[in-house]
């Protein structure tokens, strides 16, 4: 497909491969992220589509005429109001699927990274006190023996699963209903489920009733031998009640990818030598993000040419 008649609006920063493949495509509009800034009008009825990395001001929603589709790079799509756009018949996708595997990767080595401080234990050999010190001190957790609980065996929560399965853990789950495919315990609230387990995964994504849930309540009910991972949302967790989770004892560690409001890291949490953290790397390696940008454009291309889209999200009004 090239049509030049066609343009797509891209607000803020999005993968150089997405911008690559689109200005073959078609004519491509940057914007600064944010609100809505004044563009000509001539273009502004061309904007058929919006490739998008992040959150998408819903001005321009309203002040769009011809748009027709959202692609939102990200298997999360939380920047995007999909209530608005079904009002105005607006398509939204996302990127599932060809990032489960990256993230379900990344969830294990967090994990393991978080009871065995691997990340800790190299930097003391870096700092050469393995030889003026001695041998790095054993770690108090393991990953032998522990029960999982993950919150959310969608795509990815079922990844993540297979491959705990080989560690020879007790693997149970808590989702909004009993999934018949799978052997796992179920669990019928969070809280039951971090009462029975004592490793909690959370791989939810951010929406209001996913808003700050893992509480102090929920903490306690973890444990002092607790271990809390997430490679969800940070919006998903009460950072200060996390905070004062890990400075108490109350848990014993947390591995984290994501942030309430990122990049901004609470400065309690790197203070903590039983946090594990990480700069929201769980799908950032180029094979993956290229297939991320690919699937970007594909489902502009595929709207644009037969309003035909491979990944819809579950609100929007097509099917893939």
């Amino acid at each position: 497909m090239s049509d030049q008649t066609v343009a797509v609006l891209v607000p803020g920063r999005i993968h150089p491969r997405v911008l690559e493949r689109l200005n073959q495509a078609c004519e491509v509009v940057q914007v600064p992220a944010g609100p809505v800034t004044e563009i000509d009008p001539a273009v502004r009825e061309r904007i058929r589509g919006v490739a998008i990395s992040g959150a998408l001001d819903n001005g321009w929603m309203e002040s769009l005429p011809n748009l027709q589709i959202v692609s939102n790079f990200g298997v999360g799509y939380d920047g995007v109001d999909t209530k608005k756009a079904v009002e105005h018949d607006i398509i939204v996708t996302h990127t599932p699927d060809v990032l489960n595997d990256e993230v379900a990767d990344t969830t294990i080595a967090l994990l393991l990274n978080t009871v065995r401080q691997f990340p800790r234990a190299e930097i003391y050999l870096r700092e050469r006190r393995w030889k003026s010190e001695g041998p790095y001190p054993l770690t108090p957790l393991s990953l032998k023996g522990r029960k999982v609980g993950i919150l959310g065996l969608g795509r990815i929560g079922i990844e993540i699963a297979k491959r705990l399965e080989p560690f020879k853990v007790e693997i149970g789950y808590h989702t909004r209903s009993r999934r018949d495919d799978v052997s796992y315990t179920y669990y019928s609230s969070l809280k039951e489920m971090a009462e029975a387990v004592d490793t909690l995964i959370s791989i939810v994504p951010g929406t209001a009733a996913t808003h700050k849930i893992f509480t102090s309540e929920i903490f306690a009910a973890l444990g002092a031998n607790g271990v809390f991972i997430n490679v969800g949302r940070g919006t998903s967790v009460d950072e200060d009640a996390l905070a004062a989770a890990l400075r108490d004892g109350t848990i014993a560690a947390a591995g984290l990818d994501v942030f309430y409001d990122e990049p901004n890291v609470p400065a309690a949490l790197l203070e903590f030598p039983n946090a594990c953290l990480l700069p929201h790397v769980a799908s950032a390696s180029i094979p993956t993000r290229n297939a991320m940008a690919d699937l970007v454009v594909d489902n502009l291309i595929g709207w644009f040419r037969d309003k035909t889209v491979i990944s819809p999200v579950p609100e929007t009004p097509v099917k893939g």
